[in-house]
């Protein structure tokens, strides 16, 4: 029940309700404000206006949210200019249909914002297509749009100017939030009665949420400039946190342990669920500490952690007595892990409680600039894509002729007054990917259906139009609170929301009903069926996020073998590495997801891609595992040659499988250094007797002979 409270907090102080309830008072206050004027046909464009500017208002730093509303808003005046004085005549209605899908389709190549942008750019032109204006009312109408996008980019650009800290807070409490999960997933792998290949699917897969998190608190911190500029508290405590959450979260990664081993030695002496209990507290602690920070108020623990800790402690003591033989040496580990994980969460939880007149520790800052990508708008990118060969220009080509088709049944079928709704349907549902595709179809026709079944309910129901509208208000905010995280929601909770709007208008009733289910399953119909114009498979793509992981693990690999070989860790290097090997390996477990959701022939080497993406993932915990205790060691000594070896045949290993994944890349790819070790620190007998590390490294090493023989298997 606890959880579910957490879960229902976390949504209330989110960013997608704040964006919810957001875009409802956007579009409400002009509409219901000319309407208690007399003067509805005022603001129902003005309301229509606000709605696509807030499309292209996503998540980010001010700058681009700033830019991509104002690109948005003067787009949707242009495309609704045009819409209204070609709608006459079908053939040129038809020829602008064919030029604007092709084209606002192709802004995908510029980022998830300019994607944004072309959709709303399509929406505007498919709604102004309805409407039956003369040309002076055209000017007009496009007028009064423009007012609406001006007037939600104010809304949107204020309540950034009056809380400059509120997104960059609940993007980082979101993130705490899918790590907190993420260590959830790895509690069960202590559990004797779950099955590993499924816990490490689970985990892959919640690897690439945290990534994606971490991705858009990068995008916030290290690009919005009141943060990085200003010596405020609030901001430094941001970043100092978001530093300190990545680190814990590498440590989470480097808890990798041979599980198959330690459930058959200690599944009976119940320990393993002592400490799958004790990880399920820390995880939930660390979700606190993540809602503490969405909400912006102070947290106080109320888990006595290291009560339970020494506890577990006493427990790995009892068992090292009755085994004799130091075989709880394991679980000695395990606990030392679990120890620096409370230590970290500590610290963090420290920031929630500090003075806020007392600057946070200094630390040497990284160059923040490193950790993010940038995009340029370069029309050179769209010429550059104008080939088959480039999956933005095929997914163009894919909702032209989607357009057309359904622009056509449309225009053949005259079902109702609404039949802009199947082009609609196409457009919103037809995704780059098969598998999105194929997911989007399935949504949208059970959310319609549910969500006509719940508007006729209500219409039926409701005595008046006062009841009407106070039950609409509930459904437009979660409409637009979950647009962007739960699409058959949205959809479930839009239906009943269009209904009632349509009723206010007149054109309410059974059959509008009846013709936006059948227009829903007609445009669901051409947009799957389109799915199968020129595709590209997951599998077709899967090749080179393959190579991408591999080189990201021999990199990182690379700079643990410089450090044990005496020479300097450059954190930001190291860090850099790091967070390659995290967005890769998100990258190819995303689009292995996606190619499970694509037809049996098109699958290509499933079960050995699972087991690629297992493997890898376990080498880079290894890697963490020693790499952060090295990070974490009082004084850093160099490794003798013979205790290296393993580590650098591994890297030689890894450089063969790379060579073979990609004879290209091979061409230019650098052959691992020789690392001698570093004149400057000599070698440590206590390093060269150390059990733990040589173990390590060797295992490492068979890794990745385990890795080249799975990429022999996947390339025959």
């Amino acid at each position: 029940m606890k959880r579910q409270i957490r879960e229902i907090r976390y949504f209330l102080s989110g960013q997608h309700f704040s964006d919810g309830l957001r875009i409802t008072l956007a579009i409400l206050i002009p509409s219901v404000g000319f309407y208690h004027f007399g003067d509805f046909e005022t603001g129902l464009p003005i309301s229509l206006g606000a709605l696509w500017a807030s499309i292209t208002d996503a998540p980010g730093p001010v700058m681009h949210r700033r830019n991509g509303m104002l690109a948005g808003t003067l787009l949707i005046v242009l495309v609704s200019l045009i819409t209204g004085f070609t709608r006459a005549n079908v053939w040129l209605l038809g020829v602008e249909i064919a030029l604007f899908s092709f084209f606002f389709s192709l802004f995908a190549i510029y980022g998830n914002r300019a994607t944004s942008v072309g959709t709303a750019g399509l929406l505007s032109m498919i709604l102004m297509m309805d409407r039956d204006l003369e040309p002076a009312a055209v000017w007009q109408y496009a007028a009064l749009v423009c007012a609406g996008g001006l007037w939600y980019t104010a809304i949107s650009l204020s309540s950034t100017q009056l809380r400059p800290y509120r997104a960059a807070q609940q993007a980082l409490g979101e993130c705490i939030h899918e790590i907190s999960k993420f260590l959830l997933i790895k509690a069960e792998f202590y559990s004797i009665r779950t099955d590993l290949q499924e816990d490490y699917r689970k985990l892959v897969t919640q690897q690439a949420v945290v990534s994606e998190k971490q991705d858009a608190v990068r995008e916030l911190l290290f690009k919005t400039r009141v943060i990085l500029k200003e010596s405020t508290w609030t901001g430094r405590l941001l970043v100092l946190t978001f530093s300190d959450i990545v680190d814990l979260y590498e440590q989470i990664v480097a808890m990798y342990y041979d599980y198959t081993s330690i459930r058959e030695r200690f599944g009976k002496t119940g320990i393993l669920d002592e400490i799958a209990r004790l990880i399920r507290q820390l995880a939930i602690e660390m979700d606190y500490i993540g809602l503490a920070i969405q909400t912006n108020r102070p947290y106080k623990s109320r888990a006595d952690l290291m009560r339970h800790l020494e506890r577990l402690k006493t427990r790995i003591d009892e068992i090292g007595q009755q085994e004799k033989d130091n075989s709880n040496f394991v679980l000695k580990k395990i606990l030392i892990s679990l120890r620096n994980l409370n230590q970290r969460l500590t610290t963090i939880h420290t920031y929630l409680s500090a003075d806020g007149d007392k600057n946070p520790n200094d630390r040497e800052a990284p160059e923040y600039s490193r950790f993010v990508s940038h995009q340029e708008i370069d029309p050179k990118l769209i010429l550059n894509n104008l080939t088959l060969s480039s999956s933005f220009f095929r997914h163009s080509l894919r909702m032209t002729v989607a357009c057309l088709i359904g622009f056509l049944t449309a225009k053949l079928i005259a079902y109702g007054h609404h039949s802009y709704w199947v082009l609609l349907t196409v457009s919103v549902i037809l995704k780059p990917a098969f598998s999105l595709t194929k997911q989007r179809n399935y949504e949208r026709i059970i959310g319609t259906v549910a969500g006509g079944l719940i508007g006729v309910i209500i219409l039926m129901l409701a005595p008046n139009n006062t009841v009407l509208f106070w039950v609409m208000l509930p459904l437009m905010l979660g409409a637009y609170s979950f647009q962007r995280t739960n699409y058959i929601v949205m959809v479930i909770l839009m239906t009943p929301y269009i209904l009632i709007m349509l009723h206010f208008l007149g054109l309410g009733g059974i059959s509008v009903v009846e013709e936006r289910v059948l227009d829903t399953l007609i445009g669901c119909a051409i947009a799957f069926a389109a799915s199968y114009l020129f595709p590209r498979w997951e599998s077709q793509q899967l090749k080179g996020l393959l190579h991408e992981v591999l080189e990201a693990n021999r990199n990182y690999l690379r700079i643990l073998v410089d450090t044990l070989s005496g020479k300097p860790l450059i954190i930001t290097d190291y860090k850099l590495a790091r967070k390659a090997v995290y967005v890769n390996s998100a990258n190819l477990s995303a689009a292995f997801q996606r190619m499970t959701s694509e037809p049996q022939s098109k699958q290509w080497h499933r079960n050995d891609i699972h087991e690629f993406v297992v493997l890898n993932h376990i080498l880079s915990s290894n890697i963490a595992t020693i790499t952060s205790a090295r990070l974490n060691a009082e004084r850093l000594t160099a490794c003798p040659p013979e205790l290296l070896r393993p580590a650098r045949r591994a890297l030689t290993v890894l450089n063969e499988s790379l060579k073979r994944l990609d004879e290209e890349a091979a061409k230019t790819a650098p052959e691992p250094p020789v690392t001698e070790t570093s004149s400057l620190e000599k070698p440590d007998p206590m390093v060269t007797e150390d059990p733990t590390l040589k173990e390590q490294l060797e295992f490492i090493q068979k890794l990745a002979h385990d890795i080249s023989k799975l990429t022999d298997t996947i390339l025959t």
